[in-house]
């Protein structure tokens, strides 16, 4: 990454869409802008865990003018996060199309544990370096992460589905705050906390930082009654939680430091705040100035760029977690890639490079379902991905993982893909080439061997070999024909052709 280059983060929370820019420069990224809006789409899902209409065009609407400020920006430049309300959502997909449209850029939706370790570098980023073990909490507006980390290194983190709008609408609804709301809030936050007790221990770090919107709230009140800044203890929680009861309700709350965007959920995000102090024994937690945008920025810098992405290492994990062959693994990744650099030699390397990355992947985890059943075992690896915590990856980049190693082998009609997708077909067919060329588990001979697809819209791809080659090669070429057939039952189609001599 060159210095000066402008990078920029966009967070899509439950309560607030947040956007961070900032300027790469020497290892560091400097703050040059910053958005943020209330959204509250964490209110907007329905009983049957859909968003509504009023909630979806709100967060439209924000990532219009967001898009505004990132017109002049490349696809390299951004990344886009969804959280804890995109993850239930079950409309998601109806959201998300029109929202990368109206953005310009995609929308990962991460995993729960994905966004615990983005905070965590968020806030390990922006403070000191040290030895101390730092335990890090973020009360999101649907889900709380608590993540125990060193360094710039988290070693465990677990996100729960508590948080401050959720909250706020099942025990303080219409805003109003009770005495008894407040236990019957806690009491439920930390049966669903409960189990980090044994996690988090007290002994097992040194210093408490609590991260984002509720941990910010709450310190803004408690700096501006008096309280030490930039600090959170019990007994201010116990303040604050005394002046809203006497409040008995939002729209009459008069507490310094207390913002309009907060009335309506700070009600939740204490009642979790002070769950979390009491199962994990904390005295006191100091306010981070990192958060998930911050993470997401300084990761950035590593996506894509070879064995230090993340991503890498976590296929590296799952494939000796799973006593993948590494030889097969390699030889197949070696020939998928050469003939998806033939049908796609005309893209932007950039693109192209991307794709091929993703394809070695594939390549090297095709057969990790071997380890639970040799039948069926591309079903079973794509069980394995779909249902793993995959550091680095979003939720959309492991399905497509998924898919390319269900779709590696068997039949294709039943494949539930996008085969539309011009890019992931050339992924799935150098894929199911390769390990056809491969089935002998040995180097192939690719002599003359070539592959090309149509100009578009032609849905065609023509294998070519060279004379001689379906004599010597038998079962090859039989699985070849086989794969012809395959296709057929697709809208692409697959041709296989014998090169003349003069060729």
């Amino acid at each position: 990454m060159q210095n000066e280059t402008l990078l920029a983060a966009v967070d899509l929370g439950s309560n607030s869409f947040r956007l961070e820019i900032g300027r790469f420069d020497q290892g560091q990224i400097n703050r040059t802008e910053y958005l943020k809006e209330t959204v509250r789409q964490g209110n907007g899902l329905d009983a049957d865990r859909n968003l509504t209409l009023e909630a979806m065009q709100r967060g439209w609407d924000c990532l219009a003018r967001f898009a505004e400020r990132l017109a002049d920006f490349k696809k390299i430049q951004v990344r886009a996060v969804a959280t804890q309300t995109l993850r239930e959502a079950r409309n998601r997909d109806e959201f998300l199309s029109k929202a990368h449209e109206i953005l310009g850029f995609p929308i990962d939706v991460i995993s729960g544990k994905e966004e615990a370790r983005l905070i965590y570098q968020g806030v390990a980023h922006l403070l000191p370096q040290s030895d101390e073990r730092r335990l890090v909490v973020d009360i999101g507006g649907r889900s709380t992460e608590i993540i125990v980390g060193k360094g710039l290194e988290a070693l465990h983190m677990e996100s729960y589905r508590v948080g401050s709008v959720a909250w706020s609408m099942k025990y303080f609804q219409d805003g109003q705050f009770t005495a008894r709301a407040f236990e019957s809030a806690e009491i439920a936050a930390k049966a669903i906390l409960d189990e980090a007790t044994d996690s988090y221990r007290a002994d097992g770090w040194d210093v408490a930082y609590g991260s984002s919107g509720t941990v910010g709230a709450v310190s803004d009140v408690l700096s501006a009654a008096g309280w030490a800044p930039g600090l959170i203890t019990r007994a201010g929680l116990d303040w604050l939680v005394d002046r809203l009861i006497k409040a008995q309700s939002a729209d009459r709350i008069k507490i310094d430091g207390m913002k309009e965007d907060r009335r309506a959920v700070i009600g939740g995000g204490v009642s979790v705040l002070r769950a979390v102090f009491d199962l994990l024994d904390i005295q006191h937690m100091q306010v981070a100035a990192g958060a998930l945008r911050h993470g997401v920025l300084y990761d950035l810098l590593e996506r894509d760029e070879g064995p230090s992405d993340l991503r890498s290492t976590s296929v590296n994990r799952l494939a000796n977690k799973f006593g993948a062959d590494t030889v097969q693994a390699q030889r197949v990744s070696k020939v998928s890639q050469q003939l998806f650099s033939m049908l796609s030699k005309d893209q932007p390397a950039a693109e192209t490079n991307s794709f091929l990355r993703k394809l070695q992947w594939a390549a090297q985890l095709h057969e990790i379902g071997s380890q639970i059943s040799h039948s069926d075992y591309h079903k079973h690896g794509a069980y394995i991905l779909g249902n793993t915590d995959a550091p680095g990856f979003a939720l959309p980049e492991l399905h497509r993982l998924s898919l390319l190693v269900l779709g590696h082998r068997g039949k294709l009609r039943k494949l539930e893909a996008d085969f539309e997708d011009r890019f992931f077909i050339q992924q799935l067919l150098s894929l199911r080439i390769a390990v056809i060329l491969c089935h002998a588990r040995r180097d192939p001979d690719l002599q003359g061997l070539q592959i090309e697809a149509g100009s578009e819209p032609a849905r065609l791809f023509v294998l070519n070999y060279r004379p001689g080659w379906d004599t010597a090669f038998p079962q090859s070429a039989h699985l070849l024909r086989e794969e012809i057939l395959a296709w057929q039952k697709t809208p692409w189609t697959l041709i296989l052709s014998e090169l003349t001599a003069s060729a």
